[in-house]
């Protein structure tokens, strides 16, 4: 059969990200205003630039002739719908996010989403994380998401408390040692 008689699957799947966990059911999309802006403005420049950088090529490459070996066409029609799916997928993200400014919590020490928490194990091993939402975690920043395990325990401690956390290799009881959360911008 003739690859022109196929048709590509539509399913929603396919709009989710490789890799991003899904949102715990009935859960809202907390994410940092800075996190939000940067989603945003990846939403913005795929549709404003991206896209129809894309879709002049492939215009082009069609009024070659002949598509069914014209990797001009067969790769930009794969990137269009790569860059069709992020958008889908943004868009949906954005429209579910709940932006929570961390700002708000500042100078207090009791961990809420946003904060920066430095905390120790029984071995003396000390690690900073800062707790952010899941479409904007960078873990080789030391960030977690606020549905990560690690999150879970922190959550509603204050300095000094100890926490215990469920690990594949047993409970560990973490006590924390500092919260900071970003200074409010000053106008």
């Amino acid at each position: 059969m003739s690859k022109a008689f196929t048709k590509e699957s539509d399913n929603a799947d396919d709009d989710d990200e490789v890799g991003l966990p899904p949102l715990p059911a009935g859960t809202k999309n907390y994410i940092t205003p800075q996190g939000y802006q940067r989603l945003r403005q990846e939403l913005l420049d795929l549709i404003d630039v991206e896209r129809p950088k894309v879709v002049e090529i492939v215009h082009w490459a069609a009024s070659n002739g002949d598509r069914s070996e014209n990797g001009d066409y067969i790769y930009g029609k794969k990137r269009l719908r790569e860059i069709d799916r992020r958008i889908r997928f943004l868009t949906k993200r954005l429209d579910i996010a709940e932006v929570a400014d961390p700002t708000l919590h500042h100078g207090n020490d009791q961990i809420f989403f946003g904060a920066t928490v430095t905390y120790v194990n029984l071995s003396g091993v000390e690690r900073t994380v800062t707790i952010k939402g899941i479409d904007e975690v960078d873990n080789l920043q030391g960030e977690v998401s606020w549905i990560s395990p690690i999150a879970r325990a922190l959550l509603k401690a204050r300095e000094g408390d100890e926490v215990q956390l469920m690990t594949p290799g047993g409970l560990e009881k973490l006590e924390v040692l500092e919260v900071r959360y970003p200074a409010p911008l000053k106008d």
